[in-house]
């Protein structure tokens, strides 16, 4: 492999290229933000801590023949450990890409209300997860790595207060 040229002004740099992206995919997934009232009455929000130390809500891909609504529905127990939830209203969709090796991603995640019902304690994440927890709504906020997922979540509180969920 021929090594590239330095760039000019700048002793040892090079610029070295990524391979071109030769495929573009596709992958729809689902998920939702996933809410309680604590004791004092307070609404909470579930999040999850993926590897590399970011929350966000559970969410994952839509398998073949499942409705965004399913797949949320399924992904939030997997993800959590909940088994009683009320998957409620659609709260919207968030589009976004990223590379990897030589292919385009892009993703479509239809997130939804859900209500966890019955015990909410007990908490099983996935292996790959460094951490789950409750935190107070404005917690959550602060803590979510996304802002398109906290325009969500801001959506999703304004619809708990309003009793639309």
């Amino acid at each position: 492999m021929k090594r590239p040229k330095p760039i000019k002004g700048f002793k040892n740099l090079v610029h070295l290229r990524r391979p071109a992206i030769n495929e573009v995919v596709r992958e729809p997934t689902a998920g939702g933000v996933v809410f309680q009232h604590s004791a004092k009455n307070q609404i909470q929000i579930l999040l999850i801590q993926d590897a590399k130390n970011r929350w966000t809500i559970p969410k994952g891909h839509i398998e073949k023949g499942e409705s965004p609504r399913q797949a949320a529905e399924r992904e939030i127990k997997e993800e959590t450990g909940l088994t009683d939830i009320k998957v409620g209203s659609w709260l919207g969709k968030i589009n976004f890409r990223y590379r990897r090796a030589q292919s385009l991603v892009l993703m479509t995640t239809e997130i939804f209300l859900a209500e966890a019902k019955g015990t909410k304690n007990n908490l099983k994440p996935e292996e790959w997860m460094n951490d789950i927890k409750w935190f107070e709504a404005l917690d959550a906020l602060d803590k979510i790595e996304y802002e398109d997922i906290g325009k969500i979540i801001l959506l999703a509180l304004k619809q708990i207060r309003s009793g639309k969920n």
